[in-house]
């Protein structure tokens, strides 16, 4: 049986209300990727039936910073009750990071899992199949809000992980409020079991896309999920470099690995050349210029293993990259290459399988 893929959301405003086409089934998995702000009290992200102000709220995520150090809180609304508290203790949303949330639908329970990790399951208080929309709001910025529905209906899906999506950047949100779902946003009304077609149309702010348009390494297959991008991988990062890009790559580790790497890349040279070696139990950062290699970074610990998933994050900043590696900040690089907006090429090669890149 041949699903089709709802095209993603890319960088959408906050407060954002958005529909879930077709609903939600079992194996069904909603990838968000996005950062925290800086000195953020809290945010949220709901699953919910219909996309009123007065919609019941099934699956209701929500970190707050209020304490040190900062909690989870999960709920339900029902018929305007919220229900009994699930507070997680350990955050893995610290303000001013970037993370990746997927939420993959099971029979009994949503499954929810934070940059490469599980984090926590929380039981279906009402039943998944009512839900239609999803809302995002507070103080977090979104890169992009991926779909991915199981290859065999009533098996669970593959940990979910974004789309490809291309030229992610963070837009500068206002201040919020409120942290209620708000309105729903225009361009994105409420349609109930919207039927499955090739592409879907384009919304106002978002680019047009028709399904899934082949990208290297995904090979178009109407009907059909995209592909893993294959290694080696090479995309153009369009526009190039700026303070708030973020690249982000999710994979697993070879079992015999030796080596990967992760380059950005301009015309004459190497920006950042990123080289975990599991031989020498090190990640190496350097740069290139011309034919002639900088300076080794090899400070650090190794953040990487063999036979495990992981998801790497680049942000560029003003002076410098920042690297966390499963949501946790693990190498700072400043810049030996500048102007970054002449960095324009990602590289990936080595021993490890890709599941998803955004740039």
């Amino acid at each position: 049986m041949a699903f089709h893929q709802q095209t993603p959301f890319h960088t959408p405003r906050i407060p954002f209300t958005g529909s879930i086409h077709g609903g939600l089934q079992e194996g069904k998995s909603i990838s968000i990727t996005g950062r925290v702000l800086p000195g953020a009290d809290r945010f949220n992200v709901n699953l919910q039936c219909g996309s009123g102000n007065n919609a019941d709220i099934a699956l209701h995520i929500n970190p707050r910073y209020d304490s040190h150090p900062g909690y989870v809180v999960t709920n339900t609304l029902q018929k305007g009750n919220w229900g009994s508290e699930e507070r997680k203790l350990n955050s893995p949303f610290p303000a001013g990071s970037a993370f990746s949330l997927s939420i993959t639908v099971s029979r009994d329970s949503y499954q929810l899992n934070v940059n490469g990790c599980n984090f926590m399951e929380y039981r279906h208080r009402m039943p998944f199949h009512q839900v239609d929309t999803i809302t995002v709001a507070g103080n977090v910025e979104i890169s992009s809000i991926a779909f991915q529905n199981s290859m065999f209906p009533g098996q669970p899906a593959f940990p979910a992980q974004p789309a490809f999506a291309s030229h992610v950047a963070y837009p500068t949100n206002a201040a919020f409020p409120s942290f209620s779902a708000g309105p729903p946003q225009h361009g994105f009304p409420f349609q109930p079991g919207f039927p499955s077609q090739p592409g879907f149309p384009s919304q106002p702010g978002f680019p047009s896309q028709s399904g899934f348009p082949a990208q290297p390494g995904f090979p178009a297959q109407p009907g059909c999920p995209p592909a893993m991008p294959a290694v080696p991988y090479k995309s153009p990062i369009r526009g190039g470099l700026q303070p708030g890009k973020t690249v982000t790559i999710q994979g697993t580790v070879l079992p015999n690995a030796t080596r990967f790497t992760v380059n950005l890349s301009h015309r004459s040279g190497i920006a950042l050349h990123y080289n975990p070696r599991f031989n020498e139990n090190c990640v190496v950062r350097n740069s290139k210029r011309g034919e002639q290699w900088d300076a080794e970074e090899r400070d650090g610990t190794m953040p990487f293993a063999r036979r495990k998933k992981f998801t790497l994050t680049i942000c560029c900043e003003s002076h410098s990259f920042r690297i966390l590696v499963n949501g946790m900040h693990r190498h700072t690089y400043n810049h030996r290459f500048t102007p970054l907006k002449n960095i324009t090429s990602l590289e990936i090669d080595g021993d490890i399988s890709l599941t998803s890149v955004m740039v």
